[in-house]
């Protein structure tokens, strides 16, 4: 099992610039991929960002350019950060971080909400 906990959502005007962090505990040895995806009401989730143990990213069209994905890892936790910067105001949604295991299982934080408004 691993549990994940995100953080560093908010408001923010257009053309700003967030950062949300996710951090993972339990099974870190069985970690694979670490990302973050977004929902917003009516519409399926989506991929952002995402980025394995061997640090290759895969970013969704709209975003890059202007997101930049990265992760830590220590003995007790793996943490996974997106810097998300020139926010506009379709970036709006729930975040979800995400881990995906080498048995392909999937893991889901409890989402954070940014908000790009003037």
């Amino acid at each position: 099992q691993v549990e994940l906990m995100e953080t560093g959502g908010g408001l923010v005007q257009p053309g700003g610039s967030l950062r949300l962090s996710c951090t993972a505990t339990g099974r870190l040895f069985d970690i694979y991929v670490m990302g973050w995806y977004r929902q917003v009401p009516g519409k399926q989730r989506e991929l952002v960002a995402t980025i394995n143990t061997g640090d290759r990213e895969i970013y969704a069209d709209s975003v890059k350019g202007r997101f930049s994905i990265s992760r830590e890892s220590a003995s007790a936790k793996n943490m996974v950060f997106l810097n998300m910067n020139n926010l506009e105001p379709e970036d709006t949604a729930v975040y979800y971080c995400n881990v995906v295991s080498y048995g392909a299982r999937q893991y889901w934080g409890q989402g954070t909400q940014v908000t790009v408004s003037s």
